[in-house]
């Protein structure tokens, strides 16, 4: 195996892959990334057994075709510190890989590729394509509320729904839920409605692959894989197999008491508050009365915070505390100048939403304070 690319070219797609490969791995073949050259195109693969990463360079010459696995983040590190613009040449002799540029030159240990894992093939009941700006808003809108450790291991990542041609994604900790639907409908190759559960590190290494708006992507949903295609890379992931909570109803019913107010204002008021909340619990307590939000924060030190920002509120006197976190949470990926917020009592969530016609909701359970 014999090839040279341009450091930038190699770079660009050894990073994505790299980020896959876990630091502490129990088989040392998985901090490794698997080169194969054929066809004048090398692709690089990195997998922890959960999510694999294919990335695809076009080669300037053909070279010598082959296959071999090195270090995925030792590879990374070196190309790197090489100087932008630069040359590199691999080959591969006697389980070595050798890596020249200019005057350097480094030698790296090699696995055998044949005993590098593959996540398996399985055939996708559902096919559809969109644009990676579509995708990346769905994630950016609701990622953040997926849990991190839970032990109800199905909320540890986001739910994927394709209704009638509608895809929707869900995302919730048990303490706020997170939905946002793509509002063009999406021609879905497949029979019958589906939900699949993608886990938390499949999601976040599908956003950081979302670079270009504009593009195209190709999402295959089987069984027990998620798959997307880009002209440049293939990921798969393994989906959680757990039955996610129906989040139909956790949205309130019917709730009476409707509060709009300036999104900026609001959540720069709940930022200065914050500061001198309880850094535990980060409850705030809200009074809404008239056209005025009463925002007050205290402490176990006795310190207090107190905000008043002129919203519309119509409904009886209420108050009610919240995690001020889970607030600026939502307003952070909210976009548009005013926030809808609707409640019924101190008891149950608060809905939260776009003003204007929005394709986001987003649930907020209260605190007792």
């Amino acid at each position: 195996m014999k090839f040279s690319v341009s450091r930038d070219t190699l770079l660009k797609s050894l990073n994505l892959v790299a980020g896959v490969v876990e630091r502490r791995q129990t088989l040392p073949i998985l901090a490794n990334v698997l080169m194969v050259l054929e066809d004048g195109r090398l692709s690089l693969t990195g997998t922890d057994l959960e999510v694999e990463l294919v990335g695809r360079v076009q080669l300037p010459a053909a070279g010598d075709t082959g296959e071999v696995t090195v270090p995925a983040r030792k590879l990374a590190d070196i190309c790197k510190s090489l100087p932008e613009g630069s040359e590199i040449s691999f080959s591969v002799a006697d389980g070595k890989v050798t890596v020249k540029s200019g005057r350097s030159r480094f030698t790296l240990s090699t696995l055998p590729a044949r005993e590098f894992p593959n996540v398996e093939d399985s055939m996708g009941t559902h096919q559809l394509t969109l644009k990676q700006g579509q995708l990346k808003r769905l994630i950016e809108r609701t990622g953040f509320a997926m849990a991190q450790q839970d032990v109800r291991y199905y909320l540890n990542g986001m739910l994927w729904e394709l209704q009638s041609g509608q895809l929707r994604v869900v995302a919730t900790d048990g303490h706020r839920l997170a939905m946002c639907t793509l509002p063009e409908k999406v021609d879905v190759k497949g029979d019958g409605d589906i939900q699949v559960i993608l886990p938390r590190k499949g999601v976040l290494e599908l956003a950081r692959l979302l670079m270009d708006d504009d593009a195209d992507i190709a999402i295959v949903i089987g069984s027990n894989h998620i798959r997307a295609v880009t002209d440049e890379f293939t990921f798969t992931s393994k989906l959680v197999d757990g039955k996610f909570p129906d989040y139909q109803r956790v949205l309130p019913r019917s709730p009476d008491k409707i509060l709009v107010g300036s999104r900026l204002e609001l959540r720069q008021a709940f930022t200065r508050t914050a500061i001198l909340s309880n850094e535990k619990y980060r409850g705030v307590r809200l009074k809404m009365t008239g056209d005025a939000l009463d925002i007050l924060a205290n402490n176990p030190e006795q310190e207090e915070a107190e905000e008043t920002v002129p919203v519309t509120y119509s409904g009886d006197a209420l108050e009610m505390g919240f995690n001020v976190s889970y607030l600026l949470d939502v307003l952070g990926v909210l976009s548009g100048d005013q926030v809808k917020m609707s409640l019924a009592d101190p008891n149950s969530s608060a809905l939260l939403e776009e003003s204007e016609e929005g394709d986001s909701l987003y649930v907020v359970m209260p605190m007792r304070l």
